[in-house]
């Protein structure tokens, strides 16, 4: 079985890991989000490619959900000491050495595809990890700090500030002029199953689907199109998908996420148990749903949500 998982964040990642207990033996291509992608240090940092990496190869910060295990903070420390910022980001020393080998590959002339392909090599994450594009796509947020309207990095936003400070547009900066990261298109026209997990809508899954093509081939793929609720109970299983989704407009709800994405795209749509009222709102809007457990408290339970986001696209499929 050909799986494509469009993923970002830790949700996106977490999800991956109970995918890979799911299937066993399937063959797992995974388009990471690169709109979180910051330029610190003189280095290139891609959050979402890393903790997936990161998370799949066994080298996590488990409770963080990001970053190192066991990690150490001398650089960071020496850096502050020189009055280099920003002092909000902080980048472990380990950590620095994956953001090293990538600049350094970068400059060489290499594609972010391939040096992505090279970063796995060490960490065997178990899938096929490929950016949304090569080319540089960052997410920023229409914000007001301090009195002043401005667009600050999606980074900012969120580590510096905590999502505190208002959102008033999403904008994926570059992704009007992207192309889709070789080897994108083709997995999603091949793929027998097309997962959308737990991510964040606006600024991960949304993110991959502004890069001109790919929602285009999502929708147009043969492989039914299966999307897991971030949102249980009204509110964000963890992050600021409120936030944001207040930001372009949409309510925060399983049924408001779903038809956000749209009927076109998705085949089918699973949300948690407790929001089973929402099943009935969202099959009204043409979109196939049922109600699932949905948190993934450990592996297990990301395993049997995977497992049910497949039978639902079996069950799909058969109509």
């Amino acid at each position: 079985m050909r799986i494509v998982v469009l993923a970002g964040g830790i949700g996106g990642a977490r999800f991956l890991r109970g995918l890979k207990q799911a299937v066993g033996e399937g063959e797992i291509t995974v388009v990471g989000n690169t709109g979180d992608d910051i330029h610190l240090f003189g280095l290139k940092v891609c959050p979402d490619l890393d903790t997936v990496m990161y998370t799949l190869g066994g080298g996590i910060h488990e409770e963080q959900g990001w970053g190192r295990a066991e990690e150490s903070f001398s650089i960071k420390a020496e850096m502050k000491a020189y009055g280099v910022g920003p002092e909000w980001f902080g980048l472990g020393d380990k950590d620095f050495a994956t953001h090293i080998v990538r600049t350094q590959m970068l400059a060489a002339g290499y594609p972010l595809s391939a040096v992505t392909e090279a970063l796995c090599d060490r960490w065997q994450p178990g899938v096929r990890l490929i950016p949304m594009s090569d080319d540089r796509v960052e997410t920023h947020v229409l914000t007001e700090v301090d009195g002043e309207r401005k667009a600050v990095h999606f980074q900012e936003y969120w580590v510096k500030h905590h999502a505190t400070v208002p959102a008033f547009a999403i904008i994926p900066v570059g992704a009007e002029t992207a192309k889709p990261a070789p080897g994108v298109l083709e997995a999603i026209a091949e793929a027998d199953v097309i997962l959308l997990p737990p991510s964040n809508p606006v600024v991960s899954v949304g993110t991959i689907l502004a890069v001109p093509g790919i929602r285009q081939a999502v929708v147009a793929a043969q492989a039914p199109v299966i999307g897991l609720s971030p949102i249980i109970g009204g509110a964000p299983v963890r992050g600021m998908a409120d936030k944001v989704l207040e930001a372009v407009g949409v309510e925060t709800s399983a049924a408001a996420v779903a038809k956000h994405y749209g009927s076109d795209l998705l085949d089918g749509w699973l949300v948690d148990e407790s929001d089973a009222e929402a099943v009935a709102e969202v099959e009204a809007a043409g979109i196939p749903c049922r109600a699932v457990p949905l948190w993934m408290t450990d592996v297990n339970a990301s395993a049997a949500m995977a497992r049910e986001a497949l039978a639902f696209a079996e069950a799909v499929r058969d109509r």
